[in-house]
This record gives C-alpha cells, sequence and structure tokens, in this order.
C-alpha cells in the first residue's frame, strides 16, 4: 500500500524499521523495469493514493537544505545564474536529457510537470510566482541548440516560466548534482565503452522563493495532487510581510 508520510505521521515513529525513502522507490522502479521485461505496460502513471492531501496551508514543509549557486547555460547558451532560477519564485527542478526514452524516467517526469503546469496557470496569481526547471544530465549531448528545440514542446505557455539549462562540461555540472545529492551512472557497453543512456534515480525538488529545497519528490511520491499543494502551501507562506489567508489559496 502506497502511504504519504504526511497523510500518517504517527507511522514514521513506530518501533519497526523505516525503509529510506530512495531505497523504497528504487525497489519500485526496478520492480517495474522488470515487469516491462515481460509485459509491455504502456504509459507510466502516478501510483493510486491510498489517502487524502491535507489541504493547501494547514501543514509546514521543512526546510531541507538551501541550493547552492553555479553558473549553468540557458537554452540559447548564455550564461544563467542557477540562483536565478532558484530564488524568488517557488520552483520545481529536474534533472534529466532530452533523448530519455524510459517511460518511468524523464518522459514520465515531464508528463507530469506540464499537467500540473496546466493547472497552474488557470490561476494567474498562482501562475506568476510558479516557475519549472530542467537541467540536463548530458551537456556533451544536450548543447543549448538542442535545448531550445526540446523546450518548444513544453514551454507552450507564454505566461510560465519553464526554463531548460545546460552546463559547458560534465566538469562543470559535477558539484551541481552533488550538492542535491542526484545520483547518475553512464551504461556501459560490453567493451566497456561509455553509451548514450543514463541510469538515475527520478527526483523533482520543491525550492521556495529564498532558494531552500522543502520537499524532494521520488518515483512513489510524484503525486500531481500532493505537489500543487505543497506549491500552494509555499504560496501561502509570509512574503514581503504580507500573509495571505486561505481565503487567498487558488483551487
Amino acid at each position: 500500500m502506497f502511504v504519504h508520510a504526511r497523510a500518517l505521521p504517527m507511522l514514521l515513529r513506530a518501533s519497526a524499521p523505516v525503509v529510506p525513502l530512495r531505497v523504497c522507490a528504487l525497489a519500485m522502479l526496478l520492480a517495474c523495469a522488470a515487469a516491462r521485461g515481460a509485459v509491455d505496460l504502456g504509459p507510466a502513471s502516478a501510483p493510486r493514493m491510498d489517502f487524502v492531501p491535507l489541504a493547501a496551508g494547514t501543514y509546514h514543509l521543512e526546510s531541507i537544505q538551501p541550493v547552492h549557486d553555479a553558473t549553468l547555460l540557458d537554452e540559447r547558451g548564455r550564461p544563467a545564474q542557477l540562483s536565478a532560477l532558484t530564488q524568488g519564485k517557488i520552483t520545481l527542478l529536474t534533472f534529466f536529457y532530452s533523448y530519455c526514452v524510459d517511460p518511468l524516467g524523464c518522459p514520465f517526469a515531464h508528463e507530469t510537470l506540464s499537467g500540473l503546469r496546466n493547472r497552474i496557470v488557470s490561476d494567474p496569481a498562482l501562475a506568476a510566482d510558479v516557475r519549472f526547471v530542467g537541467v540536463s544530465f548530458d551537456p556533451t549531448t544536450d548543447t543549448p541548440a538542442v535545448l531550445e528545440r526540446y523546450a518548444d514542446e513544453f514551454t507552450t505557455h507564454r505566461e510560465f516560466e519553464w526554463r531548460f539549462l545546460t552546463a559547458g562540461s560534465v566538469r562543470e555540472l559535477l558539484p551541481v548534482l552533488e550538492d542535491f545529492g542526484q545520483d547518475v551512472s553512464i551504461e556501459l557497453d560490453h567493451q566497456g565503452h561509455p553509451t548514450r543512456t543514463r541510469h538515475h534515480m527520478l527526483k523533482v525538488f520543491l525550492i521556495d522563493r529564498s532558494g531552500m529545497i522543502r520537499e524532494i519528490y521520488s518515483l512513489a511520491y510524484i503525486q500531481p495532487e500532493v505537489m500543487l499543494n505543497d506549491i500552494r502551501t509555499l504560496y501561502l507562506e509570509p512574503r514581503h510581510g504580507f500573509v495571505r489567508t486561505a481565503a487567498h489559496d487558488p483551487r
């Protein structure tokens, strides 16, 4: 049974040992991958929720860690400070590579985020305070020119900020991956040569306006309704001395 940690907080204090979240997600990923070897499961979808998400603004998201700054490249090849794209707005950030075809990987993440974006833009005030950011795992292949073409599929709502970044080199990207705790490995062929296939733990990072990571969603926890309520919860937090009340909660 799938249980969200905030839905049943008493479970976290149970006497039985708790399996780390990334281990649970990895086990689920491996199980799904094994199943795909025998049966074509079709497009991936979020796990079924066995709980009702808490209403936006009725809970608090703890601060996990700040995002350290780095200089990357935007879709036009211009230097872009990561701090400029993880501060000032509520940000959902994920790592990807443009040619990923794993239905439980980047395509699933971007399909989920696209649906979430469509719900957010229905409220202009909320949409103005939220952005999505994608950072490529593969700077060698995902050049700015490639990202510019790739971004066309996801930036159809011009009123919503969805940015795609790459790095000048793998060496420049490594500190960013380490900062986020984002694991990635390159598959080797039978001769030990690197291939274009990347293996990574799918994660989406929720970052508040001050550049603080407030939630990390792994594969099992990428639930659009939960993510939307978390975004709204951060939206309701104080800003510039003004506290939004529940009456301002955009639904």
